[in-house]
């Protein structure tokens, strides 16, 4: 049985010991934290790194150079084994906040205050960090400072609450029952979608939904697309444009996925393969089969999901269609760094 607690106090040692740096004596931290072979995923531009030296370097340099006085804002905290590979892992999610004072991946800075919305996935093993799934949505940053590279979204986007009962952050030892259950009705739902997806109907009754959606759903859904309240809404102003919009729909399976009480969480390499037709994002089709890298976390009370909170790597998504937004942007709105 794994040891949830020692995993979750190990992996908030090392975010209290990450923040505190602010970017200096990286390779010290991370040499202690992280195992010889450990792997990162990450959203694009950051993509896979096999070597420690390459994740300071891309990813937590960089950020910590660009805005000032970093915090993790932590919303939902969790740990479990995961039934997709059998690992130990513990999962964060929130925001980070600080002040956009440098460029960041090509986009100017405000010098105000920002939010970057993050899932951070982290396995554990013999004490050690073996990999790290870390998805941050770039394109909310944009959106902040001025920029929007994509056209009018269908939902609202807005710096996104925690759960609505407060409790999402789990120090302690979760309940095996309340655990289980919640993993079940999620792979209800996934079970149903997939279905969907294997009979080419792209309309899906309400009642689908229901079977394990509250009526009051919130879908906190990536900037591009925005958030969603109930399922009707979420059927008009997100479900219904993905599904129309796209097509030969596979559902590739996923890295992590768990449950702790009434949380749960996963994410794919890629979870999703899938080809635009013309309307998702309000673009034109591609014809061109493209994967989606997705995170998805849920909360559930009683017997239905009430909230979820996505992630999708849609400047990924983009470039294999030929559309590079931070090349774009920032050959546009910041040509001379």
């Amino acid at each position: 049985m794994i040891d949830t607690i020692n995993n979750k106090q190990f992996i908030r040692q090392f975010h209290a010991a990450l923040e505190k740096t602010q970017g200096n004596d990286l390779n010290d931290l991370f040499n202690n934290y992280m195992a010889d072979d450990y792997r990162f995923k990450g959203v694009h531009p950051f993509n896979e790194l096999d070597n420690i030296n390459g994740v300071i370097e891309q990813v937590w340099q960089p950020l910590f150079h660009s805005f000032k006085a970093l915090q993790r804002r932590e919303d939902i905290f969790i740990a479990g084994q995961s039934e997709a590979d059998g690992g130990e892992w513990v999962m964060s999610m929130g925001h980070f906040m600080g002040l956009f004072d440098r460029d960041w991946l090509g986009i100017a800075p405000s010098h105000k205050l920002v939010t970057i919305r993050y899932a951070e996935f982290n396995c554990v093993k013999d004490g050690k960090i073996i990999q790290t799934g870390f998805f941050v949505d770039i394109i909310g940053v944009m959106l902040q400072v001025g920029l929007n590279p994509l056209p009018l979204s269908t939902g609202q986007y807005f710096t996104y609450p925690g759960p609505r009962t407060h409790d999402g952050v789990r120090l302690g030892a979760g309940s095996e029952e309340q655990s289980t259950r919640t993993m079940n009705l999620v792979n209800q739902m996934i079970d149903n979608l997939t279905a969907l997806n294997q009979s080419g109907v792209n309309s899906c009754p309400p009642e689908v939904l229901a079977k394990t959606w509250d009526k009051n759903m919130v879908w906190y859904g990536p900037a591009g697309i925005g958030a969603t309240y109930t399922i009707e809404r979420y059927q008009q102003q997100h479900m219904y444009p993905f599904r129309e919009g796209l097509t030969g729909k596979v559902f590739n399976g996923h890295i992590c996925r768990f449950a702790e009480d009434e949380y749960a969480c996963f994410f794919g390499w890629p979870n999703l393969t899938n080809t635009a037709i013309g309307g998702f994002l309000g673009l034109p089709g591609a014809n061109t089969p493209a994967d989606m890298r997705v995170v998805d976390v849920y909360h559930r009370e009683g017997d239905k999901l009430v909230e979820n909170w996505v992630i999708i790597d849609l400047p990924y998504w983009l470039k294999q269609q030929g559309l590079d937004i931070l090349q774009r942007t920032q050959s546009i709105a910041n040509p001379y760094m």
